[in-house]
């Protein structure tokens, strides 16, 4: 018989209590503590299937070292982020804004498999709206099975019955199990549905992968149990604005953390980028004044991005500092740098600065690129389309080394770069009138603008 149990649950951490709490003791959270009733029925529970042939110790050397089998994706950005392929038996968790893209990568990881047997649980939209969608991205394959259900226990006897080679859920939030009295979405419920899955895919050997909510705040909505569980977390981002979208992996159990993918957005779905630097380059028929290139590095990948800067007199009393892809506060930063450390006038300045593509960089090599394209700005003199730039610029305005200097270099030299800055500390083992491309090191700003411009 199942007994019913009803506790109190914060719904921004999973924190529990046996009674209400006006504030949350683990998360500090205020007025998130919801009742909710929780039937345990030892009888029947979701996803218990009987693992008694795996529960035996095993000594590590009779445990088979052999890598894992990996499914080609069919999609070459996804499969170097999880580090080759699907591994049977994880579970990927995928989150995103709403609208970026996570139920157009999930299909269309789906529909590419067409030799496989593969289930696409879908609870947020019909199965006709799936089916426009198919016929959108890859009207060639029909064999993928659709199924429009969001209770637990009747998608695991479908999954029994179909014995699928893949699972692709849409989305993690909408599911809801007979067990637990409250509605989906909750923390109760997102956390035994995950742990259910968990189950199904380890037992059986079958890859499942999880659409999921974000909050306001931009992490995945639910408990933190729910990325703990599952193999890998990626987080699909980019600026609606833009047709540019990057992947990371921010957990992965079978592959490296510091990939990247660069997707973009089409109406035929998403096109994998290979070579984002052509992309976020631009192609000018003139040279013009406030422009230069950056070397930056994301995850493991490098890659030239435009830095672009609009230096003017301040028309109101109070000048305009604004961002886009950059941190303002760093700008901010710089730009005091510049006044301090090398002498200008940039308190009666409007700045404004913008990263081409609509990318966002934290990589702090693009320090000097922003200073360069503030200071061309100011001298309305024009930089070399085939100059780029590589450092970090430190309070005292010393030009600060960076990592994987050889990388940029590279990544620069392929581009048709002719010079990169860098710093001076930075290059031991490095050729610097070699390998069809100039590394000029400087030590401070001063020598910056007295290379580039000129100017004393």
């Amino acid at each position: 018989m199942a007994k019913t149990k009803s506790v109190y649950v914060c719904q921004n951490c999973g924190a529990e209590a046996v009674k209400w709490l006006g504030k949350c003791p683990a998360c500090g959270e205020w007025n998130t503590y919801v009742e909710e009733r929780i039937a345990k029925d030892t009888s029947k529970r979701p996803g218990l299937v009987d693992v008694s042939r795996n529960a035996t110790p095993k000594p590590l050397n009779e445990i088979e070292s052999t890598s894992e089998r990996r499914i080609d994706t069919r999609m070459g950005e996804l499969n170097r982020i999880l580090g080759g392929g699907l591994v049977p038996g994880s579970i990927i968790l995928l989150g995103g804004e709403p609208g970026i893209g996570k139920s157009t990568l999930a299909l269309q990881v789906a529909l590419g498999l067409d030799n496989l047997k593969v289930l696409y649980i879908s609870g947020e939209e019909s199965a006709r709206q799936v089916k426009i969608r198919a016929d959108r991205i890859n009207p060639k394959n029909q064999s993928c099975l659709i199924l429009n259900e969001t209770l637990l226990e009747n998608i695991l006897t479908q999954a029994e019955n179909i014995r699928p080679d893949l699972i692709v859920i849409d989305s993690i939030q909408t599911l809801y199990s007979d067990s637990i009295e409250s509605s989906p979405g909750s923390v109760s419920q997102v956390r035994e549905t995950a742990a259910a899955l968990l189950r199904y895919a380890k037992t059986v050997g079958t890859p499942i992968i999880l659409i999921g909510h974000i909050t306001k705040d931009g992490s995945i909505a639910g408990p933190k149990v729910l990325e703990h569980i599952v193999d890998v977390v990626l987080q699909f981002e980019g600026d609606q604005n833009y047709l540019y979208r990057i992947l990371r992996s921010g957990k992965n159990r079978f592959g490296s953390t510091s990939e990247i993918g660069i997707f973009e957005m089409q109406n035929s779905g998403l096109v994998e980028v290979t070579n984002p630097s052509e992309i976020l380059l631009s192609h000018r028929d003139e040279m013009l004044s406030g422009v230069c290139v950056a070397a930056t590095i994301d995850g493991a990948r490098p890659f030239l991005i435009e830095t672009q800067s609009l230096v003017s007199s301040a028309v109101y009393g109070t000048p305009q500092r604004a961002t886009t892809g950059f941190d303002a506060r760093r700008l901010n930063m710089l730009l005091a740098v510049l006044e301090r450390r090398a002498g200008f006038r940039l308190s009666q300045k409007d700045v404004f600065l913008n990263i081409a593509g609509g990318i966002k960089v934290s990589d702090p090599a693009i320090d000097l690129a922003v200073i360069s394209a503030i200071l061309s700005s100011t001298f309305d003199t024009p930089i070399q389309g085939t100059t780029c730039f590589a450092a970090e610029v430190g309070l005292s305005g010393e030009i600060r080394p960076v990592n994987r200097l050889d990388q940029r270099i590279a990544e620069a030299k392929k581009l048709g770069m002719d010079r990169i800055f860098v710093s001076k500390y930075n290059i031991k083992g490095i050729d610097l009138n070699g390998g069809g491309i100039k590394v000029i090191p400087i030590g401070r700003i001063e020598e910056l603008v007295k290379l580039l411009f000129g100017k004393n």
